[in-house]
């Protein structure tokens, strides 16, 4: 019977372990058609660090429809697009160590996955960040708010 009870409880203490995890692993999807599959997104303030996996779902190569998910401040958005447009395909559409990002992928084309994991220590809960694709003029309808709840 202990031995069962045992066996029990490690089970229920890894299936907690591994919900936990689950909450702080985001997936977003974007398409051909320069759109996110959400326009939200949240994890819980207990994350100490979030994981965003991006799917792009369509068949353009990065090229010609890549895309990247960025997250930083609303403030902060237009001015790494521009740095970014400077920066070019090589870097990502991102400037090179900017302070202003707090977490972006790579970009990437048609069929495939990228993800990127940042820590939560800087962020305030309650506070809505933006996230977009930084991909030349993407960001105007591939954008949408991140936030720790």
């Amino acid at each position: 019977m202990k031995k069962l009870i045992a066996l029990l409880s490690t089970t229920l203490l890894l299936s907690a372990n591994t919900a936990y995890a689950d909450e702080c692993t985001l997936n977003i999807d974007a398409n051909d058609m320069m759109q996110f599959s959400t326009k939200t997104l949240s994890a819980p303030k207990s994350c100490k660090q979030v994981t965003v996996k991006l799917s792009h779902t369509g068949k353009l190569p990065a090229n010609v429809m890549g895309h990247n998910w960025v997250l930083s401040t609303e403030q902060n958005m237009q001015g790494i697009i521009t740095d970014g447009n400077a920066a070019g395909l090589s870097n990502h559409y991102i400037k090179p160590n900017d302070s202003r990002v707090i977490g972006a992928t790579d970009i990437i084309g048609g069929g495939k996955t990228t993800e990127v994991t940042f820590k939560t220590s800087g962020l305030t809960a309650g506070t809505d960040y933006t996230f977009f694709c930084s991909f030349p003029g993407h960001y105007a309808m591939m954008k949408g708010t991140f936030t720790l709840k």
